[in-house]
């Protein structure tokens, strides 16, 4: 007697959601499945099989870049725009190794990134095929987990869990490294389970004791200090709600990261800037000299601790991560938290609510006065000119003229970076991405075309110095093919502004290579590529032609020519501790060489 097994095997697909696919196919329905709408990337021959799915349906927007550098970049403004995971594509060889930049800047800055890479043939695998390089081997250190696929049953389980480690715990990049002839193997699909199958299970949930002992430490504090990072923005806008609740009911003083800036809203009271090597100046002071510190997501960098053995010298700190490896790595802390910032902050203020136990208004009512003495010295302020724009003023008339509108800030990376955090006023999370750990050049126009693709409606805007915008230049090709009208704020300078302030308080003033004598045209390049270019140097033009840059369809470049040797301050100089920082009025150059070591110059 036969047995008819294809209709049993046909209801038993049909239950698990498994079916027979190709490769390729396994791909584009992972991402269907994984909510995936759109993905950045560059083809080449050994992804074709999977360009030649996304082709054939409509479910998922494929953003054509320029270089492979730019589709990364563009994901992680995507993903740090929105909250999602962000997605690009890229072949074998120099494809996958010019991936390698903003898969570190991912990294770095717990950016949530899947990289799917095309690879040669498994059977050419080590022959030093046509464009073969060891992808594996080449992004292990920086992804948080990579893999190379080497049987097409595994594809769609590898897909998934790819998906599952980038969003889950600190937020990171992976790479899936797919071998073409596995691309066009068949194969079964699974679906994503409810509970993926990986040992990746990160803690969410603070200790209890711990939390109560950081409450009893707050309650008690004398000259507490809030320090929240760009961990508060990637737990999502619950962490966010809660950090300013937790502001609220205790009246502590917050400062941020540059990663976290619009965790708390900049026009808040209790608000002291950013803090760090160029943050303000009641924000480093009051880091200097709190008796307790509470850092929220933040992981104690260099740019932010400045002198270690002089970093908050008299404070008892609450270090919340739910990266463990971040804890006690750089500084010594008296209570750990290990977990999701939304979790753990939920129960510190369920926890700080119920206490009966507060700061004594008298103690905090000194410690604000002590702060509002700090902000008096107006750390920010800057000569003003009548016949020359200053950086700073162009960024504080582009703020003005826009925080009326849903505005998205990227940045490339220097001093306007720099002096777009001290200017650019946040209110919300998710309207500030920068790179901040890896300070890559050529970030800001990708990400920003990232951004555009995630919010169509809103206004983006790069903001540049003239040497980073020139990095990644050529996606603004790839923002006129695709519609996407983001706005390029250029602050020229004729020079790599951070380079060249270096190169004059640090080597005497000896310009070694940071200015750029062959400076192109942008307004001409802009047109070039089929945008608008505007150009403006004059303080008394200037609003206009903001006004004129917003309003414009479609992408344009803004030619801002502002002051050429103007520096950044405040400083915390290399190897000098918070209340060592130099402020505007006290930098000379001779002021600033005095403050360095030279022991201590290679810090910077």
């Amino acid at each position: 007697m036969s047995t008819d097994t294809s209709g049993a095997a046909a209801a038993a697909q049909k239950e698990t959601g498994k079916r027979e696919m190709t490769g390729a196919e396994m791909v584009v329905q992972a991402l269907i499945d994984q909510g995936v709408e759109h993905i950045f990337g560059y083809p080449g021959g050994a992804v074709l099989p999977i360009y030649d799915e996304l082709f054939q349906q409509e479910t998922v927007e494929h953003i054509l870049v320029r270089h492979e550098q730019g589709a990364g970049h563009a994901a992680e403004g995507y993903a740090r725009s929105t909250g999602k995971v962000g997605v690009m594509l890229v072949t074998s060889g120099p494809g996958a190794t010019n991936a390698v930049t903003p898969l570190q800047d991912a990294l770095l800055d717990s950016i949530p990134l899947v990289c799917i890479t095309g690879q040669v043939p498994t059977s050419l695998i080590g022959t030093d095929a046509f464009q073969e390089a060891d992808t594996v081997g080449i992004t292990r250190p920086c992804t948080k987990h990579n893999w190379l696929v080497k049987d097409v049953n595994d594809l769609a389980r590898i897909l998934h869990e790819a998906f599952h480690v980038a969003r889950t715990g600190r937020p990171g990049p992976v790479v899936i490294d797919i071998p073409k002839n596995i691309q066009f193997a068949t194969g079964m699909y699974t679906p994503p389970a409810t509970s993926p199958r990986t040992s990746y299970n990160p803690v969410l949930n603070g200790d209890q004791n711990a939390i109560r002992a950081a409450v009893e430490l707050l309650a008690n504090a004398k000259k507490p200090v809030i320090y929240s990072g760009g961990g508060v923005i990637n737990s999502g806008l619950e962490a966010s709600k809660l950090l300013r609740e937790l502001v609220e009911i205790s009246d502590f003083p917050i400062t941020s990261t540059l990663m976290g800036l619009g965790a708390y809203p900049a026009s808040g009271k209790n608000w002291l800037g950013m803090l760090g090597m160029h943050g303000t100046f009641e924000a480093n002071m009051t880091m200097h000299e709190c008796d307790v510190m509470l850092c929220v997501g933040a992981r104690f960098d260099d740019r932010i601790t400045g002198r270690l053995d002089a970093f908050s010298p008299n404070s008892k700190k609450i270090h919340i991560d739910i990266d463990p490896s971040s804890i006690n790595k750089t500084v010594r802390v008296d209570v750990p938290i290990i977990g999701d910032v939304a979790h753990v902050l939920e129960d510190m203020v369920r926890q700080y609510r119920a206490s009966s136990k507060r700061p004594e208004k008298a103690d905090m009512a000194a410690w604000w006065n002590q702060i509002d003495k700090w902000r008096a010295r107006n750390s920010l302020a800057y000569k003003h000119n009548r016949d020359v724009i200053m950086p700073q003023y162009a960024l504080e008339r582009l703020q003005e003229l826009t925080k009326d509108r849903k505005t998205y800030i990227t940045t490339e990376v220097g001093q306007h970076q720099m002096w777009a955090a001290q200017f650019m006023k946040f209110e919300e999370p998710h309207h500030w991405m920068t790179s901040g750990g890896l300070g890559t050049m050529g970030y800001g126009l990708p990400a920003a075309l990232g951004v555009q693709i995630a919010h169509p409606d809103a206004l983006v805007i790069d903001i540049a110095g003239d040497a980073s915008i020139q990095m990644c230049i050529q996606e603004m090709s790839a923002a006129i093919q695709h519609n996407a009208p983001i706005k390029i704020f250029i602050l020229n300078n004729q020079y790599m502004g951070m380079v060249r302030q270096w190169q004059q308080l640090l080597h005497g003033n000896r310009l070694s290579h940071s200015y750029t004598e062959a400076m192109p045209d942008f307004v001409k390049l802009a047109e070039a590529y089929g945008g608008t270019g505007i150009r403006c140097s004059k303080p008394d033009e200037l609003d206009d032609a903001i006004m004129k840059m917003i309003e414009t369809d479609g992408p344009v470049i803004f030619d801002c020519h502002v002051a050429n040797l103007a520096n950044c301050f405040p400083m915390i100089p290399s190897g000098k501790a918070h209340n060592e920082m130099l402020l505007p009025d006290e930098a000379t150059d001779e002021a600033v060489a005095n403050a360095i070591d030279a022991k201590d110059r290679h810090l910077v």
